[in-house]
């Protein structure tokens, strides 16, 4: 039976989901946000697969993400992938979501409402998937994580304790496909992505 959209607030329904599925399935009927709700095509929940361990965080789907309802699908999408693959870090180890679960028009940056009212899914996917690390991509999800103001460059290069696991801070890749193969993002991109692999391989080794 299709069940109708919802419009009660995921801090109300969030924290009972207990799995992932129950979780997704929530999260794609929500209707909260007017704006998101009106300009999307489909809510894009994220991806956990059985064995993940490691966590990635972006900001919010983008156009590609969008009609397909699956995350970094796009040019980011196929960088990271390159990235992860030669950090060593096998995607079947990786869950990825989004501070935001709607694309915002025109991909604009997140409001702060916006980000208030998605974060209660975010919190119990970080709950069900239990990881290791937890990696922020790019200025918005640093922000979710470690408060309003954080600034990738200052932040990147340090172990953050968050939630009693551990965080790594770096780049968007849509920043690495913007600055190109030199530019700044792409070459930090890589270096903490290869932290992130060696990070998680210690923790856990010693969960």
């Amino acid at each position: 039976m299709t069940r109708a959209p919802t419009a009660l607030a995921p801090a109300a329904l969030a924290p009972g989901m207990a799995s992932w599925p129950e979780l997704v399935e929530a999260a794609t009927r929500c209707t909260v946000c007017a704006e998101l709700t009106a300009g999307r095509t489909h809510v894009v929940p994220g991806v956990f697969p059985a064995a993940a361990d490691v966590l990635l965080i972006g900001e919010a789907p983008g156009a590609q993400e969008d009609a397909s309802g699956v995350p970094f699908v796009g040019k980011a999408g196929q960088v990271l992938d390159t990235l992860l693959a030669a950090a060593g870090l096998p995607r079947e180890r990786v869950a990825v979501a989004n501070v935001l679960k709607c694309r915002p028009p025109g991909n604009r940056k997140p409001k702060r409402s916006e980000m208030s009212a998605c974060t209660p899914w975010l919190d119990r996917q970080l709950e069900l998937i239990d990881p290791v690390l937890v990696v922020t991509l790019g200025g918005t999800a640093a922000e979710w994580a470690l408060g309003s103001g954080t600034k990738i460059a200052a932040a990147r290069g340090l172990i953050h304790p968050f939630r009693a696991r551990s965080l790594l801070v770096t780049y968007h890749p849509s920043a690495a496909v913007r600055f190109g193969p030199n530019g700044t993002p792409m070459r930090a991109l890589r270096e903490d992505l290869t932290t992130a692999a060696r990070l998680a391989e210690r923790l856990r080794a010693g969960r």
